[in-house]
């Protein structure tokens, strides 16, 4: 099976569960409900919820231990999307090939309906019936650091301090070490505690430093493809980094180098996984990331 084949039966199993987790309706508060589904089922690479859901079965964990957690991020990181594109934000008019939600939707209801996604995460992981307690507490912990203040969000109070300011390479690195990096490192780590692991488990560690070096790659392809790629193809509007006169990893490389920098960072990453057996799911996963046209 071929990674894009892996990609697509996990986003089905991802797609279903979110379906079910928004399942619950009332007619006063439709126009919101309609907001969250539109962005939460929109599509989508679901790279999160993979994360989640192959290192809980690399681990001797199930599908049903690790959706619930897999659900939980990408409620968190739809909500990050809705709010990015916000005037106040990117003000971006495209997301996944779509109007994006405030577009769709009126600022208010966008700006709520990412309240609403954030809220309802934390519930989805506390409720997971399928892990212990202790794990189901360690997954809200993770989450609740991944998407806060030193995590995500510090991450894009960053990124909109660094509009028209020329940022180091250093300060760069830190800004998506936490605006990307944070939820990528969490969905690891939900993987883990879905599969029973303890958080101090030498094994989380080592798929934490595969995570962290995925998510650099990551942003280094998203900012080659942002300069390079065209909206079209991105399903997004592109160019927005330099419209908007944002430091990036072309700020300091050409996309040529970039991506070879991106290539390093993704076998430093894949050597994290030497503590593992048949990981060859997840480092197809890596190739794909820096492969990737959009």
């Amino acid at each position: 099976m071929n990674i894009s084949q892996i990609l697509e039966q996990n986003a089905a199993l991802v797609e279903t569960a979110l379906r079910e987790a928004l399942a619950l309706s009332d007619p006063d508060f439709e126009a919101v409900l309609s907001a969250e589904r539109y962005s939460l089922l929109a599509g989508g690479k679901r790279i999160r919820p993979t994360l989640v859901l192959e290192l809980c079965r690399l681990l001797g964990g199930t599908d049903t231990a690790a959706l619930p957690f897999a659900v939980a991020v990408e409620m968190v990181h739809t909500y990050s999307l809705i709010h990015d594109d916000l005037p106040c934000m990117d003000d971006d008019d495209l997301r996944r090939g779509l109007p994006t939600c405030h577009k769709k939707f009126g600022e208010a209801t966008a700006l709520l309906a990412g309240d609403g996604l954030l809220t309802r995460a934390f519930g989805v992981a506390a409720g997971n019936t399928a892990v212990s307690a202790e794990q189901a507490l360690a997954a809200v912990r993770v989450l609740s650091h991944a998407a806060g203040s030193f995590g995500m969000i510090g991450g894009q109070v960053m990124d909109l301090a660094g509009e028209g300011t020329h940022l180091t390479e250093q300060a760069l690195c830190k800004l998506h070490a936490h605006k990307t990096g944070a939820l990528i490192r969490a969905s690891a780590l939900l993987g883990c505690l879905a599969a029973g692991l303890r958080e101090d488990d030498p094994r989380v560690a080592a798929a934490s430093r595969f995570a962290d070096g995925i998510g650099l790659a990551f942003q280094i392809v998203d900012d080659v493809l942002d300069a390079t790629a065209s909206t079209e193809v991105l399903g997004k509007s592109a160019g927005s980094d330099e419209r908007s006169e944002k430091t990036t990893f072309l700020t300091y490389y050409t996309p040529e180098a970039a991506l070879a920098y991106a290539r390093r960072v993704t076998d430093a990453a894949k050597q994290a996984l030497a503590v593992f057996p048949r990981t060859e799911r997840l480092l197809a996963l890596a190739d794909h990331l820096i492969e990737r046209k959009n």
